[in-house]
């Protein structure tokens, strides 16, 4: 799978439609599977502190439900884009849920799995708020969910993938 490819997957959103990462208009984006029922849920503060300090400057948090670790996201999309607002403030688009394992697994979840974390280490991702850094060349960067949205190399990644 070419690099470039990854912004071009069809995903579809939280009204149904199909999108791609492009369609979304943002250089930088920040693909993140999400839970509302998580341990790390309280992780939304940071991604929305994110997208309102870097979002007009074309970059963007993409928040992809997912029910496939200890049913942590049992509710309906339009549950999950309420308690995103009423709880976080969540402004960045928050899409359809998806499988992000197994062979029914999202497509785009398929190719970003393909990238290797810092320790060298690609394939399943392991929890929820597991970070996809996808930059504007197509290629990705991957941060593990334990590491902070706001954690130092996350921002520099994405400070340094919008200085141009």
């Amino acid at each position: 799978m070419t690099e470039t490819s990854v912004r071009q997957i069809p995903f579809t959103d939280a009204t149904g439609a199909e999108k791609t990462l492009d369609d979304l208009g943002a250089d930088v984006l920040l693909v993140v599977n999400v839970a509302s029922k998580c341990g790390l849920t309280p992780q939304y503060e940071q991604l929305e502190q994110l997208q309102r300090t870097y979002g007009d400057r074309g970059f963007s948090v993409v928040g992809f439900p997912s029910n496939q670790f200890m049913g942590q996201e049992p509710g309906s999309v339009e549950q999950i884009l309420e308690f995103c607002s009423t709880t976080y403030g969540v402004t960045f688009p928050v899409n359809d849920k998806v499988k992000v394992n197994g062979r029914k697994a999202d497509e785009l979840y398929k190719a970003l799995k393909e990238t290797q974390d810092a320790g060298g280490k690609a394939g399943r991702v392991e929890w929820n708020f597991e970070k996809f850094l996808v930059l504007p060349d197509g290629s990705v960067k991957r941060f593990r969910p334990k590491q902070k949205p706001d954690a130092p190399e996350i921002v520099e990644a994405i400070e340094g993938a919008l200085v141009r």
